[in-house]
């Protein structure tokens, strides 16, 4: 049996949540100064997904914590002048370039696997790599073709080799055009002191584990774990040589760990009050968020429609430092943002889910919002008229 080490401080369940915000960059004033690329050092990791309603989820993490922020702005941070890679992560996740040398501990075990889903034609990769030397960087379909047929699972043999190729760390996702991986090099992509395998499995996870401390601000193993999607004996072996210190929180009846510099600074400041991505890394972990928010949340894109209770993509509602909502918004024609169906977690929560509707509107290039549905119909005219009131604001 693992002795665990005293505890280095006690905190209250509302000290824990005010960590993890100020850690997660929404409490107190936001680094204007370094803008995206701040926020993706800071968060270490940004989810990439497919879905797209308001905006994708990379570009709604920094809109969350900076406002209104140019998409355009977003995307050129994210990928210009070699600032960022996308690996696997969480997901697969945006990270930040200097992070390359601590996932050589992936790339090995992906270059040791024994069994992949699918099938590498001989002589594939090696021309995936040839060609693009010579032209890249390109798309998979630029390379050949990225599937044989419409199935999403029926890879080319080009696009199993360059995916592969990603995988090994021969290749780099330098940015995505219309949404499809563009591949080059990492001997030109990765600049010359981050191109390495040289650490060792150990100190790639003191590294990771280290950075999802601080990224998280407090958190138990299974968080710290799920952070870059560790293994809970990988957290084991090098926790305690990962600078975060053990700390006991009121309720969440586990062994916790948190970062020192967030516990010698009680976080003070203004709260944001945005629409969150499902996929922000303040929520992606469910169990997480309900231990500290006390707030279900669940994607229900990929439920049948007859089941879902929240919307296609119900976004959580932050403001005041809790999660009072849920907003499943779409885009009309003519500068219109609907919600489809609006989740309140009580009157009080009217004037803050109106704010965060009219500024992701204004985000978004709307000037008018609908609502549509209210789970609480009296509450329905309440919200119109404070979305009324926000609207008339943003226009003087």
């Amino acid at each position: 049996m693992t002795t665990l080490p005293r505890p280095a401080a006690a905190l209250s369940a509302d000290e824990a949540r005010r960590i993890a915000l100020k850690a997660q960059g929404f409490l107190g004033a936001p680094d204007r100064r370094s803008g995206v690329r701040g926020v993706l050092r800071h968060l270490g990791a940004v989810q990439l997904d497919t879905i797209s309603v308001l905006a994708r989820s990379h570009e709604l993490v920094p809109y969350a914590r900076l406002g209104r922020v140019g998409r355009r702005t977003i995307e050129d941070a994210y990928w210009k002048d070699a600032h960022a890679f996308e690996y696997w992560s969480h997901a697969a996740c945006i990270l930040p370039i200097e992070e390359w040398p601590h996932f050589a501990f992936r790339r090995r075990a992906y270059r040791d696997r024994p069994h992949w889903n699918h099938d590498l034609p001989d002589g594939a990769y090696d021309q995936v790599v040839k060609q693009l030397r010579s032209e890249g960087p390109l798309t998979a379909t630029e390379l050949g073709g990225a599937k044989r047929t419409s199935e999403w699972w029926d890879w080319s043999g080009t696009k199993v080799a360059v995916e592969r190729a990603l995988m090994y760390g021969e290749v780099v996702c330098v940015e995505r055009r219309g949404w499809k991986r563009v591949y080059d090099l990492a001997e030109r992509a990765v600049p010359g002191e981050f191109l390495h395998d040289e650490l060792d499995d150990a100190e790639c996870l003191r590294r990771l584990v280290r950075l999802a401390g601080q990224s998280l601000g407090v958190g138990t193993r299974a968080d710290i774990a799920d952070y870059h999607r560790l293994k809970g004996e990988q957290v084991d072996a090098v926790i305690a040589d990962s600078g975060l210190v053990p700390v006991e929180v009121e309720g969440w009846g586990k062994p916790a760990w948190a970062d020192p510099a967030a516990l010698a600074a009680p976080p003070r400041g203004r709260h944001r009050t945005t629409l969150l991505s499902p996929f922000d890394s303040l929520v992606w972990d469910r169990a997480r968020t309900e231990r500290i928010f006390g707030f279900t949340h669940r994607l229900e894109a990929y439920v049948p429609k007859p089941k879902r209770v929240y919307g296609y993509y119900a976004m959580p509602v932050l403001a005041g430092g809790r999660l009072v909502g849920r907003v499943d918004p779409a885009r009309e024609a003519g500068g219109i943002l609907v919600a489809r169906q609006v989740a309140l977690e009580g009157p009080k929560a009217v004037p803050a889910v109106a704010e965060a509707l009219v500024e992701a509107a204004s985000w978004v290039d709307c000037t008018t919002v609908r609502v549509e549905r209210v789970d609480a119909p009296e509450l329905r005219e309440p919200l119109m008229k404070e979305v009324t009131r926000f609207l008339i604001a943003a226009l003087r």
